[in-house]
């Protein structure tokens, strides 16, 4: 069957694929489901973002990733901070070149560029994010100093060519990698030498045991609800930025913090838990009536073929992704916000 190609740049075939990548039952995942994931990454990432990416938009923000919250912090403002706290600890300065590695519809490479002042070019190999990361941008006025190109995060230098950013940043994103040591490797050439990478990394902590079924199992439903071929181990993370030759000066596990409002708050759909007015709706939308409205939504819109075929399916992983990441950060088996700064060698030390 011939796979029905949008203008917009999504590809029926591969949403309505997508979760074929995965057994039915969790429980039963096993090495070649983990491999076939890894080997085929870019159709599962793909696949995941083609059906996923309105709804992050409808029930999240443009800056697809999470953030720590202060009592009484509206959830925008949180989202800004966390981005702000990454440009802060890099020491971006106005004038430098960034790049932003898997950038989505590039809420944080617009925000980062308003408050450091630098010249981001964003990544992404999704034609659907990146169509609406160029519209978002003119629309916002900074198509001058935010630009947006395709490419595979593991073929930067192919791309980009060695040591032509001032400093790379990556939020929430390398976790789609095949391989950590592959993507920071890439991030590792693309930089000038004494250039800064920072990181917020998506991670199984020290206190996740892969030897134990349910921890297995809640990481096997991470991937799944979010387009993840493999969830590692943190300490992976850090070893593959030592292994390609980075000196980590900063790293720090910020999920950690003893946060009174939780990092993971709006997945829980409690709307006594909203910190500001506007945030009941955010919230609302992942409780069991907002959920139950927006899915039904999405399945009439795809009969409609208003969606691409697959769509719903997509979208009832993210019910997974909810469930999951809220009882991975209960736990404290999951991390969204492992962040290290790292530092590329300067001529005299290499």
């Amino acid at each position: 069957m011939v796979s029905t190609q949008y203008a917009d740049g999504r590809e029926e075939k591969r949403v309505e694929n997508y979760t074929k990548f995965w057994q039915k039952d969790l429980g039963k995942e096993g090495e070649v489901d983990n491999q076939n994931r890894v080997e085929s990454y870019t159709d599962v990432v793909n696949g995941y973002y083609d059906g996923a990416t309105e709804l992050y938009e409808y029930g999240w923000a443009q800056s697809f990733h999470f953030s720590r919250f202060y009592k009484g912090e509206a959830f925008a403002a949180s989202l800004a901070r966390h981005e702000h706290y990454l440009a802060a600890q890099m020491s971006l300065r106005p004038g430098m070149r960034v790049l932003d590695v898997g950038c989505g519809v590039g809420g944080p490479a617009r925000e980062i560029a308003r408050f450091a002042d630098v010249n981001i070019v964003g990544l992404n190999n999704n034609d659907f994010q990146i169509q609406r990361a160029r519209k978002y941008t003119e629309r916002a006025g900074l198509e001058g100093q935010v630009s947006f190109a395709k490419g595979d995060f593991m073929k930067l230098s192919e791309q980009f060519g060695e040591n032509s950013f001032d400093a790379v940043y990556a939020i929430e994103a390398t976790v789609h990698a095949p391989t950590w040591e592959g993507v920071y490797g890439e991030i590792m050439k693309v930089l000038k030498p004494g250039g800064v990478f920072g990181v917020y990394e998506w991670c199984m902590t020290d206190a996740w045991d892969p030897l134990i079924p349910a921890h297995k199992e809640l990481a096997h439903a991470i991937e799944f609800g979010n387009g993840i071929p493999e969830m590692r181990h943190l300490k992976k993370a850090r070893e593959a930025m030592v292994n390609v030759g980075f000196t980590i000066e900063h790293e720090e596990d910020l999920a950690e913090r003893s946060d009174e409002v939780p990092w993971y708050y709006p997945l829980e759909g409690d709307i006594w838990k909203a910190q500001t007015t506007w945030d009941y709706f955010t919230v609302w939308r992942m409780s069991w009536s907002g959920k139950l409205v927006s899915h039904t939504a999405i399945k009439f819109m795809e009969m409609l073929n208003l969606l691409p075929k697959g769509t719903y399916d997509v979208g009832e992983t993210l019910k997974v992704a909810a469930d999951a990441l809220v009882k991975g950060g209960q736990t404290k088996l999951f991390t969204p916000m492992y962040l290290a700064i790292c530092r590329k060698p300067t001529l005299s030390e290499s």
